[in-house]
């Protein structure tokens, strides 16, 4: 009689598991179909901008129509990561991009999505608002770095995806040579190729907005400082912290320094030890920091997303604009939402390109 009644527990408790799974993943699947977004207008090149042709191209080229641009040292390439939870994010960004620049037909863009997330609902997405949109979509193995990942400060932080900006040398292909990289959560009000065109000198991997008033040792533990062959890792550098949503990033140089690498180690340290809190950005300093050309803190307004606790709304930095970066808690889309908007947040809202229901009925 024990067994019978058992087994019928059991088929329950399964049934019920399969359903609420079931659930759960129609649920995340809804989410993200129903978010629909309006069709962004056409840009085109103004006269003055390069000509980019098959003459051009080297030997590393890929063999596909598309191979001219992706290979181009005259188109500007941007490097971003895709995923559902920033699309809204990411569909700003790059409707900015391409307004604010004089050659929109002259940018690749180079989407990293995780291996596990749906890259042809996220390739449809891209290519329904931006049908002319040069782009391609890579995966990144999620595997390959989330053995590595310590918990930090906030648990949006320790997606792998955040990651992916310490392997962009090994997903884009070998002919890409130097790469913008930015994060989802911030608009352009600039030409992005005076950022790409940041001149790195003869030995620089990567530029990017540094800030030496920033308490640098505050992105560090005391174990890490306490320890004198930690500490001397900045003895013969003058560190800044530099946030890495915005980068201009020398592609070959990183391979041959093999940079994947050494952020690694720092992670691997990590595991074993506490000497950092902020998910991606401490390997980024440890491996970087005192090394990078700056760039002028107007291509990186940051912060506007408040603290990683609670996301309070602050005012842009004095000097002028080229960029708006709402790094932080708060993101504007889940402001405007909420109807609990950040006076900046209303400088996101023009390139917001979510289709409203009231738009969808019209």
């Amino acid at each position: 009689m024990l067994m019978p009644r058992l087994i019928r527990k059991l088929t329950l408790l399964f049934t019920l598991l399969f359903l609420f799974l079931s659930l759960t993943t129609n649920a995340a699947a809804i989410t993200t179909i129903t978010q629909q977004f309006k069709e962004a207008p056409q840009f085109y090149n103004s006269l003055e901008c390069p000509s980019i042709d098959q003459d051009e191209i080297d030997s590393e080229a890929e063999p596909d129509g598309d191979s001219t641009i992706f290979c181009s040292e005259h188109a500007v390439h941007v490097a971003m990561t895709l995923d559902a939870a920033y699309i809204r994010g990411s569909m700003a960004a790059i409707l900015s991009v391409l307004q604010h620049t004089s050659c929109p037909q002259n940018i690749a863009f180079h989407f990293v999505a995780s291996a596990s997330a749906n890259a042809s609902l996220l390739r449809a997405t891209i290519s329904s608002s931006f049908p002319y949109l040069k782009f391609r979509v890579y995966t990144f193995d999620d595997s390959s770095v989330s053995g590595l990942i310590s918990t930090s400060i906030r648990s949006a932080l320790d997606c792998p995806l955040n990651y992916a900006r310490s392997y962009l040398a090994n997903i884009l292909p070998l002919c890409v040579r130097r790469v913008v990289y930015l994060d989802s959560d911030l608009v352009l009000v600039d030409d992005i190729a005076k950022l790409a065109a940041t001149p790195l000198g003869e030995k620089s991997v990567l530029a990017a907005p540094e800030y030496c008033n920033a308490n640098f040792t505050s992105y560090f533990t005391p174990t890490f400082w306490s320890n004198p062959s930690l500490s001397l890792t900045f003895a013969d550098r003058r560190p800044c912290y530099f946030n890495t949503g915005v980068m201009v990033i020398d592609l070959d140089r990183w391979r041959e320094g093999d940079y994947t690498t050494k952020i690694e180690e720092w992670m691997e340290l990590q595991k074993r030890m506490r000497i950092y809190e902020l998910g991606s950005l401490p390997p980024f300093l440890l491996v970087f920091a005192g090394d990078i050309v700056p760039v002028d803190h107007k291509w990186n307004q940051h912060g506007l997303g408040g603290d990683n606790f609670r996301g309070l709304c602050r005012d842009l930095h004095p000097g002028p604009v080229s960029l708006l970066h709402w790094s932080g808690k708060g993101k504007p889309w889940a402001r405007l939402d909420a109807n609990r908007p950040c006076p900046l947040d209303a400088l996101w809202a023009p390139y917001d390109l979510l289709q409203t229901p009231f738009a969808l009925d019209s």
